[in-house]
């Protein structure tokens, strides 16, 4: 994208209130909360998709020992996570990693501009933590069969491989690997709804990540000396 002021999936934004019971805020309170109680190792960020994996087994299994916090809000497009961040989520904090995962909510936004939105939160993160490592998270296909959706992830993801390395601090990771069958299905064994991860689901995806996170973890004598410089 060129300029992100042209961008409308890069505009920061809250959630308008529509059904009166303050629940997107009161959730964004609470995580500005935790930053003044809390010091993670790895901070996640995103929408249900980074929301519902505090669910699970493997949440407690292979990301609670790593100081993580979760900071998920179902629903959230890019320029909701963006507001969020802009708004009280990254004070007091300095996590080692962030991962953001989010987009596949921004239906009123084209590949390319949801790419933008998600380079833009990356950008946002390097830039108010110059010593966090960002880990974005491709989107996932979904729906039953073949559908404009998946065409659309599959573009972000695309744009997004291409994009991320020039941050230098961030990286695309895609864990979407074998969850679309040969015959263009998708099992309900590993996505319910044919969106959101079952528990079978969320292990599959989490072992990459966990293996990546770890290893930037433990990249540690080069890069302690280099920050002493």
């Amino acid at each position: 994208m060129s300029g992100d002021e042209m961008n409308p999936a890069a505009v920061a934004q809250a959630v308008e209130d529509v059904q009166g019971d303050d629940r997107w805020m009161s959730q964004h309170t609470r995580f500005v909360q935790e930053c003044k109680d809390a010091e993670p190792e790895v901070l996640f960020i995103g929408d249900s998709m980074v929301q519902l994996m505090q669910q699970y087994e493997i949440w407690r299994e292979l990301f609670s020992p790593l100081h993580a916090l979760n900071f998920g809000i179902g629903g959230d497009t890019t320029c909701n996570v963006l507001w969020r961040l802009q708004n009280g989520e990254l004070d007091n904090i300095r996590p080692k990693v962030t991962v953001v995962w989010v987009g596949t909510n921004n239906h009123e936004h084209s590949a390319e501009q949801v790419a933008g939105g998600i380079l833009a939160i990356a950008q946002l993160l390097t830039s108010r933590l110059p010593k966090t490592k960002v880990v974005v998270l491709g989107l996932l296909a979904r729906g039953d069969g073949p559908n404009p959706l998946r065409e659309k992830n599959a573009a972000v993801n695309g744009f997004l491989r291409s994009w991320l390395p020039r941050l230098g601090q961030a990286q695309f990771l895609d864990v979407g690997v074998g969850f679309v069958h040969s015959d263009g299905t998708i099992s309900t064994r590993d996505m319910f709804d044919f969106l959101h991860l079952t528990a079978a689901g969320y292990r599959a995806i989490a072992k990459p990540l966990s293996d990546l996170l770890l290893q930037i973890l433990d990249e540690t004598p080069e890069e302690k000396r280099a920050s002493l410089v």
